[in-house]
């Protein structure tokens, strides 16, 4: 279907109030969880750090290690001031949060737009009153009012924390603006391919990209080198907006303008090609079927690997690049560590108890692992999509069963999370083999402790097999589970929770290597679990009816 241009102004586009009113009731449920977990992750990060660094001597001493430590600053970027608390949850939180703040909008604006256009329901209600400009004029009316709902609340949460109302809006500000940012840059993205998986990806690469410049130029930025490269991400602005240290809201407009920029070019782009097609060609596929894809389980096996092999080797490459990042970080993180005796008991809580090196390097590959674990969620998730797409049943139809086809895709969450975390794994012993010697010492080390991780990822993912044969309309919670489980994981540490807590993640109890002791009991019973799970979810799709 060639698509129609729009008529008029994007806003102006018939249908928009509408659409605007089915995406809020779509997203009633994930929004409101993605929103509170950015605000608990403001309070607890401001209530850890006023645990920290309750005396200004404390927060001068932590200032100077990381003007002289181009690993911390490449974590979390400068710190330019520790008069108030506010300064420092800068510091900890626009980081972190923006990157958090960016996913939930590059996933909000595919699944407005290029999702519902890949299946087919865009072109029914393009065939009625409703503009052509309509959808991603919802989709990005929800995700910029999600980010100012996130900023303005945030600022709340501050200033309720009693810090000065300025600074608390600067921070609101720097929150907000990386999200119109990214969303401006998903809506360019969601033009160039033809399915949402891909446009997820761009957007995927357009994040590691922007937040790897940022750690480049900070991990510089002392230094007078290559400073600059953090001006070339949006997550670098919103650090030099500098809340509560100066509030320079000049610097707000930048993330702001580029969003309104890069929208303008998504509008465009789309009035340029066809409803359904992308703008980046596609390569067509060979007359005839390749030896992988004949027969029965060829057939099934090769089209579950068409499926899910970009995503995988998109994670590989992914985390194989951070990795590399968060273990060149090594060199001189001991010191620092030292200095700080509260951030120090923190990094053992994390990552074992034997020398603060290997602690800091068992953290980082827990951290991937706890990035991984979306690829394992999204893995088990296909099937799903599958299913109510319809491309499930002419499989099912033929003498494909269930489990066959099932087992195709629950081949890449299972083998695929043991090759994401070897690449992790693998990068971070690069780094660190590069600035501490020892390199093929550091790359056995490493690469064995990413291969440990790879049972907590299993049993995450077997929690979406079991909702998807036993509760499917309830898949999409894996990731609210795994949400949850990241949560406890990551902020669990800093904030002093309770074991019991800690307990309730895998990650927990994943060996910390190096540095710790390795036992094969909690891996033997959570590969169990996992394969609990999946039996359970396996039945649950052999026995129930599709699409039900």
């Amino acid at each position: 279907m060639t698509g129609r241009k729009g008529s008029g102004r994007a806003g102006s586009d018939d249908g928009l109030r509408t659409l605007m009113k089915l995406a809020a009731r779509r997203d009633r449920v994930m929004l409101p969880i993605w929103i509170y977990a950015l605000l608990a992750t403001v309070g607890s990060t401001a209530y850890s750090l006023k645990k920290l660094y309750p005396a200004q001597a404390d927060r001068d001493q932590l200032a100077t290690s990381i003007a002289s430590n181009p690993s911390l600053r490449a974590l979390y970027g400068p710190l330019y001031d520790t008069h108030s608390l506010g300064a420092l949850t800068a510091w900890r939180v626009l980081g972190f949060g923006g990157l958090l703040i960016g996913i939930m909008v590059m996933l909000l604006v595919t699944r407005h737009t290029r999702a519902e256009e890949e299946s087919g329901r865009l072109e029914l209600l393009g065939s009625g009153a409703v503009g052509r400009n309509a959808p991603l004029t919802a989709a990005l009316t929800i995700a910029c009012t999600a980010c100012f709902a996130i900023g303005l609340l945030a600022a709340v949460v501050m200033i309720v924390l009693g810090q000065g109302w300025a600074g608390a809006l600067a921070f609101g500000g720097c929150l907000f603006s990386v999200g119109v940012a990214i969303a401006g840059a998903q809506a360019v993205a969601v033009q160039l391919t033809e399915t949402g998986r891909g446009a997820n990806g761009i957007g995927a690469l357009i994040l590691g990209v922007a937040y790897l410049l940022r750690t480049v130029g900070d991990a510089a930025g002392s230094s007078g080198g290559a400073g600059w490269v953090a001006w070339l991400s949006p997550f670098g602005w919103i650090e030099r907006v500098h809340p509560w240290a100066g509030n320079r809201w000049w610097v707000v407009v930048l993330p702001l303008a580029a969003g309104a920029v890069a929208a303008a070019v998504g509008y465009r782009l789309q009035s340029a090609r066809d409803l359904g097609s992308g703008l980046l060609p596609q390569r067509p596929g060979p007359p005839a079927a390749g030896p992988g894809l004949r027969g029965v389980f060829g057939g099934v096996i090769g089209l579950g690997r068409r499926l899910q092999q970009p995503a995988l080797f998109g994670w590989m490459a992914g985390l194989l690049a951070f990795g590399v990042v968060m273990g060149t970080l090594a060199k001189g993180i001991d010191q620092l560590l030292q200095e700080n005796k509260q951030v120090e008991d923190i990094i053992t809580r994390y990552g074992g108890v034997q020398g603060l090196t290997d602690s800091y390097l068992a953290t980082s590959v827990s951290f991937l692992g706890m990035a991984a674990a979306f690829y394992a969620v999204q893995a088990v998730l296909r099937l799903r999509s599958e299913e109510t797409s319809g491309r499930a049943e002419p499989v099912l139809a033929a003498s494909t069963g269930r489990l066959a086809w099932a087992g195709s895709h629950l081949i890449y969450p299972a083998v695929g999370s043991l090759l994401v975390m070897a690449c992790a794994g693998l990068g971070v012993g690069i780094g660190a083999g590069a600035v501490l010697g020892d390199f093929w010492g550091w790359v056995g080390r490493m690469l064995r402790a990413g291969l440990v991780t790879t049972p907590a990822l299993w049993i995450v993912a077997a929690v979406g097999v079991a909702l998807f044969g036993l509760l499917p309309k309830w898949t999409a919670a894996a990731y609210g589970v795994l949400g949850v489980v990241v949560f406890i994981a990551y902020l669990g540490p800093a904030i002093n929770a309770s074991q019991w807590v800690l307990d309730l993640t895998p990650f927990t109890h994943i060996p910390k290597i190096p540095g710790g002791v390795f036992h094969w009991t909690p891996l033997v019973w959570m590969t169990a679990v996992a394969a609990l799970l999946s039996g359970l979810g396996l039945d649950g799709v052999r026995r129930r009816d599709l699409l039900p």
